[in-house]
């Protein structure tokens, strides 16, 4: 069955493809596909077909095609890639890369780690569309370039800069299984010089979205949404080479789920209240000497986050009744991030015959994270600090050969020793069309808290909460991929494919073992497990016809086990499989514009059965049990008409479409206030429609 599931993923992405790739491209859509110019593999910017290391890319067009409204829903959209929710009060998602949970992801803005540990519970869902104008995605490790937790791979967010002057306005209502709404408005203008030499670019979001109660309990499965986001991103030019860019944004977000009552959330029978309080900023200063053969970059970049938070159960006895209402269990978080630091490019072709490209970099990062909740006794006081130097070789070898050679040494204080954690990767063109690519890399996780340990649930009456074993060390991998790649270009057409196998190896692996209840609920520790595997592949498919019908595919077949078995529930068999973790999961895309004014999108999202806990408590699961989900398949349409006004230089984009068209969606979900509500799998909505309305300079 194992195995019919998985050959049934595999067929229905080529399936997918072969109806559409029949032969090639222009060069402009050749260029599209093929020579995009990526920056994240090396830190440096190089095509994707010279790169040695694997870059995705998931540009704003096709964000905008699928109808997402925020980072958390675009990288479904990605190969390797799986985005879950992990709370059936709060909604708060995860991003797992290669099987591996968040934590082991670092997510970049515009280059630099400043998403902190509370931001990786809710920023992929407080960062709108609008402002990012594309994310490239490599997979495996990376924290030979980027530090600690780049083992499952590196997401890097890069804003909008600015390009040409024009605006564009843009609202739409989605209905939610038609019980509640969704509206969002966002607006982007962009000014820039008649000389090209200064430029900026607003933006803003503003959405708004109701409760919504799939089991009509009267206890939400998606929360109360109210979020304002706006910001700005700039460049200024000092003349032939140097440049100064600068961005800055603030996220002020309102999340409230559980019991829908007009109560404050205190009084509520079960709750969580969140106010998010966001802001970032970052600048470089990059100086082009030498002839343009070496590039020295100066950068900086801050984040920090304030949050007022409630989670709570109303008690049932007099005297917990009393105790609650004297001190409820309001708390308080504020992380703030900043970065320092400098890289030097130097070209050594002249050196070498060919092109050498030296990159030499230092950097500091402070992460600095308060949490408490006083009426739990719950409280996370840490103060990350990491220096890190790093140096790396980019070397053509030949016309058909790149060696990418590197080595990271950090020193971070919550480590007793210097980590180094070196790479090497090779890239052989056997010809203009294909590429083979073999990497090998290490990484860390220092004994820090992550995301998820901010994180407190609901289970059998109380809450859980996680702690860290004062003795926990960090983590170390080691990783291996190897990978062809193939894109073809004919008349009308151009078509390809990337087959990535991949293997990690952790050492002193974390594990959450339950230590059982304490008098507020289930209490969990994060200590160091032996050794896991990740091993599996993924399989990409693409095509474009004529620049009419564009398809993207991308399935992954996965195991993901610990050396030993791990104790999940207390008097529940230990499993060493990875929980919440598919062997099979993956994506397809279809485009179709026939002119400027009609388009249209098909898509869909594949995630394969998998092992969850579930923790008794609720009316109608009394008993602590583990539960394997079903597969769930969520289809996704969008059709749009743009009315041209050459006349007046604008054009006025309409548009309609249906998320989760077979409304593909959990039926088991915990009743009443005693729910677990770390029980939730699948897709994160229900069947809904959405119509809208775009203005835009042509």
């Amino acid at each position: 069955m194992y195995w019919e599931r998985k050959s049934s993923l595999i067929s229905l992405l080529f399936v997918s493809n072969f109806l559409f790739a029949q032969s090639d491209s222009t060069k402009s859509t050749k260029n599209k596909f093929i020579s995009e110019v990526v920056i994240t593999g090396t830190k440096t910017f190089k095509r994707k077909t010279e790169s040695a290391v694997i870059v995705n890319i998931l540009d704003s067009k096709t964000l905008n095609n699928l109808q997402v409204c925020n980072l958390s829903e675009g990288l479904k959209f990605q190969p390797g890639l799986r985005v879950e929710t992990n709370c059936q009060t709060c909604n708060y998602t995860q991003l797992r890369m290669n099987g591996l949970q968040g934590g082991y992801s670092q997510i970049l803005i515009n280059g630099r780690p400043i998403f902190s540990p509370l931001m990786g519970l809710y920023g992929m869902e407080q960062l709108p569309v609008n402002m990012i104008e594309k994310i490239e995605v490599i997979r495996g490790g990376g924290s030979s370039l980027y530090g600690s937790s780049a083992i499952g791979g590196t997401v890097n967010v890069i804003t909008k800069l600015p390009k040409k002057s024009g605006y564009e306005f843009s609202s739409f209502l989605q209905s939610i299984d038609g019980k509640s709404n969704d509206f969002n408005i966002t607006g982007n203008a962009t000014l820039v010089s008649d000389s090209h030499n200064a430029g900026v670019t607003f933006f803003f979001n503003k959405r708004n979205r109701d409760f919504f109660d799939a089991n009509r309990d009267n206890f939400s499965e998606l929360p109360k949404l109210d979020l304002t986001s706006l910001g700005l991103t700039s460049f200024l030019k000092l003349g032939q080479n140097q440049k100064i860019e600068f961005s800055f944004s603030h996220l002020e977000e309102y999340r409230l789920g559980g019991e829908m009552a007009d109560k404050l959330a205190y009084l509520r029978q079960q709750s969580e209240e969140r106010t998010h309080r966001i802001w970032m900023a970052s600048a470089d200063y990059q100086l082009n000497f030498n002839q343009d053969k070496t590039i020295l970059i100066l950068y900086a970049a801050l984040q920090n986050t304030k949050r007022n938070h409630y989670t709570g159960i109303y008690p049932d006895s007099a005297e917990e009744i009393r105790a609650h209402l004297e001190n409820p269990p309001y708390g308080l978080s504020n992380t703030t991030t900043w970065q320092g630091g400098m890289q030097l490019n130097h070209d050594l072709a002249n050196l070498f015959k060919r092109r050498h490209v030296i990159t030499l970099g230092s950097e500091y990062i402070s992460d600095e994270v308060q949490d408490e909740i006083a009426s739990y006794r719950y409280k996370v006081d840490q103060h990350a600090k990491n220096w890190g130097s790093f140096v790396q070789s980019d070397w053509d070898l030949s016309d058909k050969l790149n060696i990418l050679s590197g080595v990271r040494m950090d020193k971070h204080n919550l480590i007793d020793n210097l980590v180094f954690n070196p790479r090497l990767a090779l890239l052989y063109k056997s010809n203009s069309s294909t590429q083979f690519r073999l990497s090998y890399g290490t990484g860390f996780r220092a004994p820090q808290a992550f995301d998820t340990d901010l994180h407190i649930a609901f289970a059998g009456g109380g809450v859980s909460r996680v702690r860290l074993d004062p003795n926990l060390k960090e983590e170390r991998s080691q990783s291996i991929s190897a990978s062809v790649n193939y894109d073809k270009v004919w008349n009308k057409v151009i078509a390809g494919f990337t087959l990535e196998s991949f293997y990690t190896k952790l050492q002193n692996a974390f594990i959450l073992e339950n230590l059982g209840q304490d008098s507020f609920g289930e209490l969990f520790e994060k200590r160091n497990g032996q050794s896991a595997t990740v091993k599996g592949f993924t399989l990409e498919l693409r095509a474009n016809y004529n620049r009419k019908i564009q398809v993207e595919t991308g399935g992954t077949l996965q195991n993901s086990e610990f050396e030993n078995p791990v104790e999940y529930i207390q008097g529940v068999e230990p499993r060493r499989l990875f929980l919440r973790t598919p062997n099979s999961y993956g994506f397809a895309n279809i485009s179709f514009t026939p002119d400027k004014i009609w388009s249209f999108n098909l898509n869909y999202v594949y995630t394969g059965s998998m092992e969850i806990a579930h923790f008794g408590g609720a009316i109608n699961f009394t008993q602590d049990q583990m539960v394997v989900t079903k597969s769930f398949f969520e289809l996704n349409c969008k059709l749009s008409y743009t009315l041209c006004l050459s006349k007046f230089k604008h054009d006025i984009e309409f548009f309609a479409g249906m998320k989760n068209m077979l409304n593909d969606y959990q039926n088991d979900f915990d009743l009443g206030k005693n729910r677990d509500s770390n029980y939730i799998y699948g897709p994160n909505m229900p069947r809904s429609f959405f119509i809208g309305i775009k203005l835009r300079t042509d």
